[in-house]
């Protein structure tokens, strides 16, 4: 940060009074005149958790693609129906045996293992070739989406909530203010979402922690930037890649359960997460977990503003985000170093 100051002054200025102005519109009482310019205090709140927990569901989706896409350089199209996948089985799991942490197992380990049957009949087979890897995962993708829709049929299915995260939490966050006794309203947010975020960053925080500070995370920078030489060594550099794989597609499945519990799962998701891990990707920079967090939150900030505050352009933000980045920064927000 301090090396950031020092060399873009002007913009760390930006920042700062940028991060005051927003710290100030969620802490502060609102002046009647802006109540009227921007509406109440808590749709603007509420936007702005949804964009955050939104934001955590689209991480967990793209730091598996990620991995897979801007690390290993895998282009797994199929890793949207991965997702919905994780959606159906976290469904089927919970409504059968009524544990809600239990589906988050089951889908893990089991789209994690279509993930390592992907890497070593496909992925393997076509090391290096981009092409081929596109058009093979997409009729993998199509396969995958109707043999779900014709066990699932086109319905929604929601995954329940368990009671011991149901209901709202009350933060310390001021709305407004109330007219018949004067005190301070507080806002109400559902506990689950909240949970969800604290597990997205906790999970964020250990897959940097392990690709940067851990033996095996060493292993795949140095394979993905040469692997002959790290064969050489007498490292199995393809038992490292299955296993990295894997655990991207177990994420997704992951991801699915949660999407399915405070949304719902249903035909055309995949195609939806998969645009958005590829939006999130390309804004983060390809290959970087604070990257993927970081293009996670903008997304979900800017499709949830815009669905309040200009519905009608809430797709063309999301897009507009990307087309800024790819412009000025085509490399990422927070690209990775190669050494």
């Amino acid at each position: 940060m301090i090396r950031f100051a020092e060399r873009r002054p002007i913009w760390s200025a930006i920042i700062v009074l940028a991060v005051a102005v927003l710290l100030w519109l969620i802490f502060a009482p609102w002046p009647q005149g802006l109540i009227d310019v921007i509406g109440r205090k808590k749709i603007f709140l509420n936007a702005l958790f949804n964009g955050i927990t939104l934001g955590a569901l689209y991480f967990l989706v793209a730091s598996g693609f990620t991995l897979i896409f801007g690390l290993m350089k895998n282009v797994n199209l199929a890793h949207g129906s991965l997702y919905m996948l994780g959606g159906y089985l976290g469904y089927e799991v919970a409504d059968a045996t009524g544990y809600w942490l239990l589906s988050f197992v089951v889908a893990f380990v089991v789209v994690g293992a279509l993930g390592v049957l992907l890497q070593v009949a496909v992925f393997r087979r076509m090391e290096g070739q981009d092409l081929k890897q596109t058009l093979v995962t997409i009729g993998i993708s199509i396969v995958i989406a109707d043999i779900m829709l014709w066990i699932w049929g086109g319905d929604f299915y929601t995954i329940q909530t368990p009671t011991w995260l149901s209901g709202p939490m009350e933060l310390p966050l001021i709305t407004g203010v109330s007219r018949r006794t004067g005190e301070f309203i507080y806002l109400k947010y559902p506990i689950v979402r909240l949970a969800i975020l604290a597990a997205a960053i906790a999970i964020g925080i250990a897959m940097w922690l392990a690709l940067n500070r851990t033996r095996i995370g060493m292993l795949v920078r140095a394979g993905v930037d040469d692997r002959d030489m790290l064969s050489a060594t007498g490292v199995r550099i393809q038992r490292v890649f299955v296993l990295v794989f894997a655990f991207g597609a177990g994420l997704a499945g992951v991801a699915g359960v949660i999407g399915g519990t405070f949304q719902s799962v249903a035909p055309g998701e995949d195609i939806r997460f998969l645009l958005a891990s590829l939006v999130v990707v390309i804004v983060g920079g390809m290959g970087s977990i604070p990257g993927a967090a970081l293009g996670a939150v903008l997304i979900g900030l800017a499709e949830q503003f815009g669905s309040v505050y200009a519905p009608t352009y809430a797709v063309v933000l999301t897009f507009l985000i990307m087309v800024i980045v790819l412009a000025f920064r085509p490399q990422g927000l927070i690209s990775v170093e190669r050494r």
